[in-house]
């Protein structure tokens, strides 16, 4: 995968410049994250729950 463009200038970019722009995997890998960080929280809440229940005894 080379350089896109012929000249090496901000000029010629013109729209979104990243793999998969104006494609269905832009709303995949959202998606993808979204899912990680709900995972993240629903881990982490857990987590303090259980060293909360610890602490108290």
């Amino acid at each position: 995968m080379g350089f896109p463009y012929d000249s090496a200038t901000w000029d010629v970019v013109d729209g979104a410049m990243f793999m998969g722009a104006g494609s269905a995997m832009t709303g995949i890998y959202t998606l993808i994250a979204a899912g990680i960080c709900v995972y993240v929280l629903w881990a982490g809440n857990r987590s303090e729950k259980k060293q909360y229940e610890k602490a108290e005894k």
